[in-house]
């Protein structure tokens, strides 16, 4: 049929600790060959993100894909939305938790409001034809708020809005 859209894809690639302190990679394409189980977890954790980092390169954004995120419940966000606007594809990794690295093709809706991503392709646009056209206007990826710079505060004072300007004095020559 035409106009109907084909299901977003996902990858994920995982590193599992085991209780002999070793570990194993898997990735959800079953095609993939991955390391044998290692106490090298160092090297799995490489390992693991380069495969990530492969299958990103691999991947063409297909313009007719819907959301992958909405064919999950939208399970890798909190806010609802609508998912809307073109494909992107989108990796997910929490480096505080480090073990997980998820590459979905996403909305531009819901793209925002996933935490730990970062955009890595966008769709483009197809004429009547099928033919891909120039790639799409750019999306900003998720800004994550700079570290504050801490103010000095006077003493005596609970914040920086509350200090009064400091008076500049002079120094009395000694002539």
């Amino acid at each position: 049929m035409p106009g109907s859209r084909v299901p977003g894809r996902t990858w994920t690639v995982r590193l599992t600790g085991h209780a002999d302190h070793s570990a194993s990679v898997t990735c959800s394409t079953e095609a993939c060959r991955m390391p044998p189980r290692s106490k090298d977890t160092a090297a799995l954790k490489r390992f693991a993100a380069e495969h990530v980092r492969a299958h990103a390169r691999l991947a063409t954004v297909r313009p007719d894909t819907a959301c992958a995120c909405r064919a999950a419940q939208c399970s890798l966000h909190e806010a609802r939305t609508q998912c809307t606007g073109s494909t992107l594809l989108v990796l997910v990794h929490n480096p505080a938790v480090g073990q997980v690295w998820t590459l979905a093709e996403i909305c531009q809706s819901c793209a925002p409001l996933i935490a730990h991503t970062a955009i890595l392709g966008r769709s483009q646009p197809q004429d009547r034809q099928g033919r891909q056209g120039p790639p799409a206007a750019s999306v900003p990826a998720p800004a994550t708020a700079p570290a504050a710079v801490p103010v000095p505060v006077a003493g005596g004072f609970s914040s920086p809005q509350a200090a009064p300007e400091a008076p500049h004095r002079r120094r009395a020559s000694s002539t």
